[in-house]
């Protein structure tokens, strides 16, 4: 390529004119003479390419120099200005760039800053910072990076557990057209940071877990996982509370939970088991599971009696089909296995048949009687209730229950011999010259009743005459009051009442003629003597002496043997009824009670007859009963029920 240079002007003409130019020396342009006649002019030539980013201006000197001699000379300057054309890319300092960042980074922090330079100038020289869109569609929605700066800066949510790393691929162009580009990658690390909490998967293998399960039973099983890495991923696990379960490992972060202690339902029937799982980050993260177990019952309760002893009162001539006791047992268990049953345990042993007796209802354990007792005959009965659950197997229990009869006063003093005889008439003779006090006659009668039913007293109803006579309360004895006088009548008929002491009272009389003699020797014995009808000894009379000799023989043996058990027995199922008691009085008289009855024995000191009343109490008399006879005829009882059991009517 030439450039033309100006020509050079000499004033002389001829050989002195200008003749030839020099260049001074340079590595791109060389000088060519041009003589066009008499001119002479020159040219520039490019040798070599030019760079105008090594060197941007040239400065030459051009020297005209004359054929004269001496030959004269003169200088230009020559000062060439490369121009700029877009022949140098855009370089990046580093092919490739690393840098780190946390995560969580807020938005619209820097993460680097790209470099990248053009030799070119101008437009050609500007440089445009963007980033590659082609594959790399998640990090642009994470980065953006400043087209002017280079700057990469963070407008998305940076999340150590999506990405670990990101490979960000940049360019930069300059602004010639067409533009030159360059390229760089930029590897960004992100540090990760303790902000997963560790999240708890329960996988449930049982429902429910029967209270009779083994020690090791697996429930349910649990894993673990943190998305944190490092340090912040490492998770251990741990049941928080006190309960019978407990976690076994089966590899890391997997777990199976467990029976590892003994279960009851009726104690607990739900247990909430808190797993936490904690991770070993800074601060440390943890979160809780709560599991609910729900225990399932087993038949491992038998139904329970609030006491082992029932003891049932019942009053004798109680209505049939009455509810004379309600026995309830408890089962602990629920469902089946808790519904009780009652029913009556027959013994082969039991001289009566409870089923004439007695029945329960299965449901309600409602004792209900099947008859009338009557306590003269019958005075106790025992039996057993079994309490049986509906589980498989089913479970029972039995209680004892032991039925008191209670005494009523249903019974009316009965008249002993020799004033017994119905219809007879009864009469007794006294001598005129009787002295106050002289004995007349002596009513004796008993009670079929026992206790207070049978406590008998003695009055003279109805009395004629002149009161002459008067009857001992308690003895029964008819004495003379005073002294006969002629005014008083020959006959005297009594009527004595003879009435016990239950409620209500009952009552017979007796009639009897006391008639007046001068003559003692009319006087007939105290005792009257009852006529014994003359019949010769039969074969039922022979039966009747044989029976009576075994039941005697029979009787004495039994009462051997119940002197032996008393003496060598230290506890008995009525021993909490007291020890035997008995008690004098200042007028001669003694009572005698002991476990299961209790008698009155009177004595009278001023009595012809040795006579012995005996008044049978009722029975049993927990706390003690006494019946005392005073020294007068009148006499006092105190008396305290059971006070455990309620009497049933």
């Amino acid at each position: 390529m030439k450039f033309a240079l100006s020509e050079a002007v000499d004033a002389d003409v001829g050989k002195n004119m200008v003749n030839t130019f020099k260049l001074t020396q340079n590595e791109y342009f060389t000088l060519t003479t041009i003589k066009g006649g008499e001119s002479v002019s020159a040219e520039l030539v490019l040798q070599k390419t030019l760079d105008r980013e090594k060197q941007s201006v040239i400065k030459l000197t051009l020297t005209a120099i004359d054929g004269g001699i001496p030959p004269r000379s003169g200088t230009s300057q020559v000062i060439v200005h490369v121009l700029d054309i877009n022949d140098n890319p855009p370089i990046f300092s580093s092919s490739l760039f690393k840098t780190r960042i946390f995560e969580n980074t807020p938005i619209g922090t820097t993460v680097i800053t790209l470099n990248a330079s053009d030799a070119d100038e101008g437009t050609n020289g500007e440089i445009v910072y963007s980033l590659r869109s082609k594959g790399q569609d998640h990090i642009l929605d994470i980065f953006h990076i400043d087209p002017q700066s280079g700057a990469i800066i963070v407008k998305g949510n940076v999340d150590f557990e999506e990405n670990t790393a990101f490979e960000i691929r940049a360019e930069a162009n300059d602004k010639a057209q067409p533009p030159m580009s360059a390229h760089c990658k930029v590897l960004v690390e992100v540090v990760d940071l303790n902000d997963n909490a560790p999240e708890i998967t329960v996988t449930s293998l049982l429902n429910t877990v029967k209270e009779d399960a083994k020690v090791g039973t697996a429930i349910a099983l649990v894993s673990v996982l943190d998305k944190d890495g490092g340090i912040n991923g490492v998770v251990h696990s741990e049941i928080y509370n006190d309960i019978p379960f407990k976690l076994e490992t089966n590899y890391k972060n997997s777990y199976s939970l467990v029976v590892g202690g003994p279960l009851d339902r009726e104690h607990t029937s739900q247990y909430n088991v808190t797993i936490t799982a904690t991770d070993e980050g800074t601060p440390p993260l943890s979160s809780t599971s709560i599991i609910t177990v729900h225990v399932s019952d087993v038949n491992d309760n038998s139904p329970r009696f609030p006491e082992p002893v029932v003891n049932i009162y019942l009053k004798e001539n109680c209505p049939v089909g009455a509810i004379i006791k309600t026995v309830s047992a408890t089962d602990a268990d629920i469902y089946q296995n808790g519904q009780v049953s009652y029913s009556v345990l027959h013994s082969n042993s039991n001289s009566v048949s409870l089923s004439t007796m007695i029945n329960i209802n299965t449901e309600t354990g409602d004792i209900v009687n099947l008859q009338s007792f009557n306590y003269e005959e019958f005075k106790t009965f025992q039996f057993k209730v079994q309490a049986k659950d509906s589980g498989v197997p089913p479970l029972s229990s039995n209680v004892t229950v032991n039925v008191f009869i209670l005494d009523e006063n249903d019974n009316s003093p009965g008249i002993l011999a020799p004033y017994s005889e119905h219809g007879s008439v009864n009469s007794e003779n006294i001598p005129y010259s009787a002295e106050a006090g002289y004995f007349v006659a002596k009513i004796r009668a008993v009670d079929a009743d026992s206790g207070y039913n049978a406590l008998l007293s003695y009055h003279i109803s109805e009395p004629k005459g002149t009161n002459l006579f008067r009857i001992g309360t308690s003895t029964g004895e008819i004495r003379t009051k005073r002294r006969m006088s002629d005014n008083d009548l020959k006959t005297h008929p009594l009527v004595v009442l003879v009435s016990d002491n239950g409620e209500p009272t009952l009552s017979t009389t007796v009639s009897i003629d006391v008639v007046v003699v001068e003559n003692t020797g009319d006087i007939q014995t105290q005792f009257r003597h009852v006529p014994i009808k003359e019949e010769s000894f039969s074969d039922l009379n022979l039966y009747l002496l044989i029976a009576i000799v075994s039941v005697s023989v029979i009787f004495l043996l039994s009462l051997v043997s119940l002197i032996a058990v008393k003496c060598h027995r230290t506890d008995g199922s009525f021993s909490r009824y007291g020890a035997p008691m008995i008690t004098t009085h200042p007028d001669g008289s003694w009572s005698y009670s002991k476990s299961t009855q209790q008698y009155d024995v009177c004595f009278s000191s001023d009595t012809l007859k040795s006579d012995v009343v005996v008044f049978p109490t009722p029975f049993p008399p927990v706390d003690g009963e006494l019946i005392s006879i005073n020294g007068g005829e009148t006499f006092n009882r105190t008396q305290t029920l059971p006070n455990k059991e309620k009497v049933r009517t």
